[in-house]
């Protein structure tokens, strides 16, 4: 298999970066400045996964890649890392997290062999540097900067690895009642920090309802969301074609039509 493209693509931004004859806007950048290109190039990523467009998704997997080659070339310009010692780690982990394909450890079921992954992962976490000041925790190496239920999610199945979790989902349907009973109290309150915090402990505690349940609370709520916007621009076209806004509806007219986008919806393919 040849790297020839991926030596070109290498040299190509190492170009870029030149600081007399590269370009203006590529020399600027640094880690900082790239996050939100990085993060929004990810979720292209996904978002051409779920169209099933593959040519698309190609791109973006190239876009993606030069988000990895861009930081690595500011790397290595301060003498860091380079892209060969990026592949390099990811290549050891991957062998390291795999003894049973390269090392020739046998597993006897799926829960074995993902026991062996996690232990592999915190021996990992164990042996990287600590931060100062940072305490002692199994929650040690949860990005901050994930999305909200991303992390909720993490974080609840590293405290679940260490046996605190509840032994079923029975207690967990209990406790969505218990956290909604509280944000009725904190409403009646009138106290919005309260509110708010009990509003926080509703949305973890459905980010458990889902571990529980085997499904992925962020891929939910994003189909939730699809779903409300595809019956939401149902009513937008119904009151179009009446000639009318929708601010000009009366809130029942409205139910109405989001009753038969949702009759119309489910009959679709």
């Amino acid at each position: 298999m040849s790297l020839a493209k991926t030596q070109a693509l290498l040299a190509i931004m190492a170009r870029l970066r030149d600081p007399i004859t590269g370009c203006a806007w590529d020399v600027k950048q640094d880690f900082a400045s790239l996050i939100p290109y990085t993060i929004e190039e990810a979720y292209e990523v996904a978002d051409a996964i779920d169209r099933n467009d593959l040519d698309d998704l190609r791109e973006e997997l190239g876009d993606l890649l030069l988000q990895v080659v861009f930081h690595s070339r500011i790397a290595e310009e301060q003498g860091l890392f380079d892209f060969e010692q990026v592949a390099a780690s990811i290549s050891d982990k991957l062998i390291r997290r795999h003894p049973h394909v390269f090392a020739g450890v046998t597993f006897n079921s799926d829960e074995a062999r993902k026991q062996a992954w996690e232990l592999a992962k915190a021996e990992e976490r164990k042996a990287k540097p600590r931060v100062a000041d940072a305490p002692d925790s199994v929650l040690n190496g949860v990005a901050i900067n994930l999305p909200a239920l991303v992390q909720c999610e993490k974080v609840q199945d590293r405290a679940a690895e260490h046996g605190f979790d509840w032994p079923d989902v029975a207690p967990v349907f209990d406790k969505v009642l218990e956290e909604l009973d509280e944000i009725k109290e904190a409403y009646a309150s009138g106290d919005q920090a309260h509110i708010e915090e009990e509003v926080g402990d509703l949305l973890l505690v459905a980010v458990n309802l889902a571990r529980h349940l085997k499904v992925n609370p962020e891929r939910a709520l994003k189909l939730s969301t699809q779903k409300f916007s595809k019956r939401f621009q149902y009513i937008e076209q119904q009151i179009k074609a009446s000639q009318r806004e929708l601010k000009a509806c009366q809130l029942v007219e409205l139910d109405l039509l989001w009753h038969e986008a949702k009759q119309v919806f489910k009959k679709s393919p």
